[in-house]
């Protein structure tokens, strides 16, 4: 009798991690287009939610984000920056390699005043980023065709490392940055004519 149960609540278990897979991956695709679109109140809404169904689900494939990760930058993007960086830290602590939770923690560090911190992982997010687009780039040629994100990684870096910081300029390129390599997937996939 035993076995017949056992089954039945490994079924309804697996069904319900399917469920709540399914309900994240579509919170976070609503929130990213939200986004896309500049409704950043919106975006935040559909990343707490998802947030509360699976707060260590991954989205994607080739880029692969967490979900505290997409609750952190909205958060960041609506002004919140103590939440922002509380929650991106914890985004770190599960995903390490989450190299846009890094660029934008060091961003919400530099929001809050905290410069010099701020810089270690602005440098360290826009490095892991363009690893990743070079690699990527290198088999899938659809990945920053034009060098776009790679140029102003390259030019913010040259800044860092020149000790000459335009703070406001660091910080408008690191979030186009953060946006543009958020959008790369979706490019890939749109058939061009």
């Amino acid at each position: 009798m035993r076995l017949i149960y056992f089954p039945a609540w490994l079924l309804v278990t697996v069904s319900l991690s399917a469920c709540a897979s399914i309900q994240s991956a579509g919170d976070i695709a609503q929130g990213r287009q939200a986004l896309f679109e500049g409704n950043n109140q919106a975006a935040l809404g559909y990343f707490q939610a998802a947030a509360q169904v699976d707060p260590n689900y991954l989205y994607g494939t080739d880029l692969q984000e967490g979900t505290l990760s997409f609750l952190g930058r909205a958060q960041y993007l609506n002004g919140d920056y103590t939440r922002a960086r509380s929650t991106l830290e914890k985004a770190l602590a599960q995903h390490k390699d989450d190299n846009v939770a890094r660029l934008y923690l060091g961003l919400t560090l530099a929001r809050q005043g905290e410069t010099q911190k701020s810089l270690q992982d602005i440098d360290a997010g826009m490095e892991g980023i363009y690893d990743f687009l070079d690699y990527t780039s290198s088999f899938v040629k659809d990945w920053d065709p034009g060098r776009d994100i790679r140029s102003a990684i390259e030019r913010d870096r040259a800044m860092i490392a020149s000790g000459k910081i335009d703070w406001p300029a660091l910080i408008a390129d690191g979030e186009w940055i953060a946006m543009k390599i958020e959008q790369e997937p979706d490019l890939r996939k749109k058939p061009t004519v």
